[in-house]
């Protein structure tokens, strides 16, 4: 806890050179190019100790403080309410800030040049809520260090356990004198030359216009690395099997919902995994191999290679096969920031060139409940976003058909479907008769990106927030009501014909590039959509499906307590392939 950096550098501040003496007009026209040329002091750190700094001696290793650390989403609120935060990340960032009470414009300007500054890390125990990444700026010595290519130090988040804080801990990469320059590498850890630049805009503004944004569907060896990832073994094949007609099957299942609802005749329950005839678990099931080689005839509630549905970057990926360069019209544009960043920026600067919208909202490829989302226009935001955890970004529906809410006005709302997919040779699935709607809290509008309650849906999770309930039968009239030109049964008849397609995309090819054909799997997953407006070759202004995510084992409490039959249905039609009185519509 010993702070003695000062004892070995100062900070500089380096004056722009007078642009006549210069003379060098590319030096002329990059300063322009500057937000607010000639505004921002640039400082510099130098080693000022006379002795220098030997990169083996084990002292030359040093703290750095940590000014502010925060979770994205409570930012504006931190900056507007804790004392002196505002006057310090305005000094800090170079903004002109001199009232004494934090104002908008000011807040503003430092969530917009914060990303300059972040550096991020995350805590790899706890809740999903505790996993959400951490984001922090160094105090003014480690902020002011500068970036180089052939940097002269390294830097590493560490968090001290005893004391419960993180601190940044620097250190010399080889012997430097004195007057020598302290930098790091803004870019660490990236090879690729292109991704280099990529990672580096938001300090070195450039265009990436001339690389082709088309991403084409990634290569089998993609596919395959991530099934070794997810340590699957895939089944040997089976023949399906066969049961009497009036065999009363045995289910084993840790899911409380199933236990509590599921009462038809020719399902019991037993605690014995070994003699259950059905498996049906919530948490996601390895080694079909041994089960297909040791008990074919268990049925089980998972398909071998599902997460190609479930993982938002697969979804992505898989999807490429029903449309064309952009994808399908019912998948809002996805990039992965892992492996196509070069392409997602010239694609955001090509839009931006067109005065087009350029929202986007960022989600990691598998944590549920909108945990660690950020909706932003902000390409910097973007390109750091993608140092915390594997993120996809997808193009932000600017024009969502709207919900008129009595009480707030216009507000965003999505729409939850179950399916269940019997088999994927042939390809069956079905759709639960009812589906489940969530609405935002506050009227929508293209800004305030932060604010929770307008631009998300999801609110059964939120502390003190209230959830908005509509039954879908009192929802259609006055759906149809508001939108009289446009009847529910053609909407939800596009919306079946889009997850006909994704499911048709996604057992396409043989796994792992798509779900496993294994005779003994069933699953149900709730598929998550909104509509927008979009305008159709003839013209017409239609709505759009937009499906937004795919989830493995989803929450069923509330379909158990307004439809009780809920579970007999689910495992009639996939266990026992009997459709009748079932509340399903058989729709591949």
């Amino acid at each position: 806890q010993v702070f003695d950096a000062g004892d070995y550098f100062g900070i500089m501040q380096v004056e722009e050179v007078d642009e006549e003496e210069e003379g060098d007009e590319e030096m002329e026209e990059e300063f322009k190019k500057k937000p607010n040329p000639g505004s921002e002091p640039c400082f510099k750190v130098i080693v000022t100790n006379e002795n220098g700094l030997q990169a083996s001696n084990p002292d030359s290793i040093f703290l750095i403080d940590h000014a502010w650390t925060y979770r994205v989403e409570h930012a504006r609120q931190q900056l507007l309410h804790v004392p002196g935060l505002l006057h310090r990340m305005t000094n800090l960032m170079g903004i002109d800030f001199h009232g004494e009470i934090p104002d908008e414009g000011s807040v503003e300007q430092v969530l917009q040049e914060m990303w300059k500054y972040n550096q991020t890390y995350q805590l790899s125990q706890g809740t999903a809520e505790e996993k959400v990444p951490v984001w922090y700026i160094m105090d003014e010595f480690g902020s002011r260090i500068q970036h180089s290519d052939q940097p002269s130090f390294a830097t590493a988040p560490l968090f001290y356990m005893p004391q419960q804080i993180a601190y940044t801990v620097l250190w010399p990469l080889r012997d430097l004198e004195t007057g020598d320059e302290v930098t790091r590498d803004y870019a660490y850890g990236e090879a690729d030359r292109l991704v280099r630049k990529c990672v580096l805009l938001p300090w070195v503004p450039a265009e990436v216009v001339d690389v082709n944004c088309f991403t084409p569907e990634p290569s089998d060896e993609h596919y395959q690395a991530i099934l070794a990832e997810n340590k699957e073994k895939l089944p040997t094949a089976i023949n399906p099997p066969v049961y009497g007609k009036d065999k009363v099957f045995k289910v084993f299942t840790d899911i409380q919902q199933v236990l509590n609802n599921l009462t038809h005749p020719r399902f019991i329950f037993t605690d014995s995994e070994g003699e259950a005839d059905i498996l049906y678990n919530f948490s996601h099931f390895k080694d079909y191999r041994k089960l297909s080689e040791e008990r074919p005839e268990v049925m089980l509630n998972q398909f071998p290679c599902e997460n190609l549905l479930t993982v938002k970057d697969c979804l992505a990926s898989i999807s490429r096969r029903a449309g064309g360069p952009d994808g399908p019209n019912w998948l809002p544009r996805t990039f992965n920031l892992q492996t196509e960043l070069p392409q997602f920026i010239s694609y955001f600067q090509q839009r931006d060139r067109r005065g087009e919208d350029n929202h986007w909202i960022c989600k990691p490829w598998n944590l549920a409940r909108s945990l660690d989302t950020h909706i932003t226009n902000s390409l910097n935001n973007i390109i750091r976003h993608r140092e915390s955890s594997p993120k996809v970004v997808c193009k932000y529906i600017e024009n969502p058909v709207l919900f008129h809410r009595e009480d707030v006005g216009m507000v965003k709302f999505d729409i939850r479907y179950v399916v269940l997919l019997r088999s994927i040779k042939p390809l069956k699935l079905y759709i639960y008769d009812v589906f489940w709607l969530r609405f935002s809290n506050r009227a929508f509008s293209l800004d305030d990106l932060d604010d929770y309650e307008k631009h998300f849906t999801v609110m059964n999770y939120a502390p003190g927030v209230t959830l908005k309930q509509v039954h879908c039968e009192e929802f259609i009239p006055l759906f149809e009501k508001q939108y009289p030109e446009y009847p529910w049964t053609t909407v939800q008849a596009n919306i079946f014909k889009a997850f006909a397609e994704l499911f048709q995309a996604a057992s396409a090819k043989p796994a792992p590039l798509g779900i496993c054909d294994y005779p003994s799997s069933r699953a149900i997953y709730a598929i998550d959509l909104m509509l927008k407006w979009d305008t159709s070759r003839d013209g017409k202004r239609i709505m759009q499906p937009q499906i937004l995510e795919v989830n493995f084992n989803p929450d069923c409490d509330r379909a158990c307590k307004y439809h009780p039959t809920f579970f007999n249905d689910v495992f009639s039609t996939l266990f026992l392939d009997e459709t009748d009185g079932c509340h399903v519509t058989c729709i591949v």
